[in-house]
């Protein structure tokens, strides 16, 4: 059975997520690159609202909308014999041209790297851009393989035994990132 876990701590409340993403997108405009040839792809579920965000607030400061793909990375995990029969699977959208574009990678948490090892893989099955940079609202550390991310939002030290959990709107009704840690 899987550990059941209760909230410890929050991390950032609505505001902070808030200002957070200003922070991120105003990096973004200050990197080196030309803002015409960078393209945002959000992973599957999180990473998508937070890359659409992204988008808005750089449309609001530059006025250029940024193209923004979808990831489902479902098929492309190392783990899908072990997640179960009938995955979860959502939208793969890109419907751009990503070769010799500067893509940026948008998720929620970063934890093992796993995950982004997977968007990676998918990421290739659509072209060849010239650079792929990591955006990640926070980043927990634990790796188990040698990724890290360009633009973090917070770096949160955790326990492997905790959880973090990034709540939106869109998705979860209220806006906030907690720690998570297990019952026993």
């Amino acid at each position: 059975m899987p550990p059941i876990f209760k909230e410890k701590t929050k991390i950032l409340l609505e505001e902070d997520i808030k200002r957070t993403l200003y922070r991120l997108a105003n990096e973004i405009l200050e990197s080196s690159f030309s803002l015409p040839e960078v393209v945002l792809l959000g992973i599957q579920t999180r990473g998508v609202y937070i890359a659409k965000r992204i988008r808005d607030i750089i449309k609001g400061i530059k006025g250029i909308e940024l193209p923004l793909g979808t990831l489902d990375i479902t098929f492309y995990r190392d783990d899908l014999t072990v997640i179960g029969p009938k995955p979860l699977v959502k939208e793969t959208n890109i419907d751009f041209d990503i070769n010799d574009k500067e893509a940026i990678l948008i998720d929620d948490v970063l934890f093992t790297g796993r995950t982004i090892r997977a968007a990676l893989d998918e990421i290739m099955d659509f072209g060849r851009p010239k650079r792929v940079q990591l955006l990640v609202l926070i980043d927990r550390g634990h790796r188990e393989l040698p990724i890290r991310a360009d633009f973090v939002g917070k770096n949160i030290p955790t326990s492997i035994s905790e959880m973090v959990e990034v709540r939106l709107k869109e998705v979860d009704g209220k806006e906030e990132v907690v720690i998570l840690e297990p019952i026993n």
